[in-house]
């Protein structure tokens, strides 16, 4: 086991480096697609007929090379989640085995983002070209994406986002409390168990609502997608301790402005 004090710089590094990638994915999934920057899918070709552009070569290698991309990413988060992976990483870096995960996220996102090709000249599935819709569509897909970060932002600091990230597992190792999953209910540990990704909803509308959805985007949004759709299996009982454990810290947060107020 590395030093507590070599614990805590590592714990903060892979913070950081999640902290920006996070900064980096809100650019890559909102702003490129809302505001400009590396080119959409769309151009002169873009309404030429989806099987010509699944015959066209110059379609299908960016497209190619962004699936192997996605599975790389889909690949490293779902076999590092696997019970005897997390065993072996526990094993050998301890207290550090949720702050490598996230780091190592972190770095297979980043490839994705860095290296992602984008479609321009391939078929789109919608576009808003015309008068108004040129100019409305946008701004209430930008409205929508500001709102849905919001929440996931909002939704992460609910569910304890230093344990999410590695932070409080070092933190409580340093000072000899334990493993904070163990000072967890039950139905928090079976809660966990079944949501992976707390902000399902909010990032599938960041995903596909877009005012141009080419080849590329809609490779990205159908691939994400499926992967959030596996990694759910919430029940009601599920549903039921989250809103109660919402309601309690939304009680938490108000009670110091209800003492000033007294």
């Amino acid at each position: 086991m590395a030093p507590a004090l070599l614990l805590v710089p590592a714990a903060l590094a892979s913070f950081i480096l999640a902290f920006g990638t996070g900064v980096e994915f809100v650019r890559f999934t909102s702003l490129r697609p809302l505001l400009g920057g590396i080119p959409e899918s769309g151009g002169p070709d873009a309404r030429q007929g989806w099987l010509a552009a699944l015959q066209d070569r110059s379609i299908l290698a960016p497209l190619a090379w962004d699936l192997g991309l996605l599975l790389l990413f889909v690949g490293q988060h779902s076999l590092m989640a696997a019970e005897r992976v997390k065993a072996w990483t526990s094993r050998y870096f301890g207290v550090l085995q949720r702050s490598l995960y996230v780091a190592c996220t972190a770095l297979a996102l980043q490839l994705v983002m860095r290296y992602w090709e984008p479609v321009p000249r391939g078929p789109v599935l919608w576009e808003a070209q015309a008068e108004p819709w040129a100019t409305w569509v946008p701004l209430l897909c930008f409205v929508l994406h500001v709102i849905s970060w919001l929440l996931i932002f909002s939704i992460l600091l609910v569910f304890d986002y230093a344990e999410l990230m590695g932070l409080k597992q070092v933190y409580y190792h340093v000072l000899g409390l334990g493993e904070p999953l163990a000072l967890k209910s039950p139905r928090a540990l079976r809660l966990f168990s079944h949501l992976r990704h707390p902000v399902c909803v909010e990032l599938l509308a960041v995903l596909w609502v877009v005012p141009t959805l080419g080849m590329d985007r809609l490779l990205l949004a159908l691939l994400l997608t499926l992967y959030l759709g596996l990694a759910h299996g919430l029940d009601q009982q599920d549903l039921r301790y989250l809103r109660a454990q919402l309601q309690r810290k939304l009680h938490l947060l108000s009670r110091p402005q209800d003492e000033e107020a007294e």
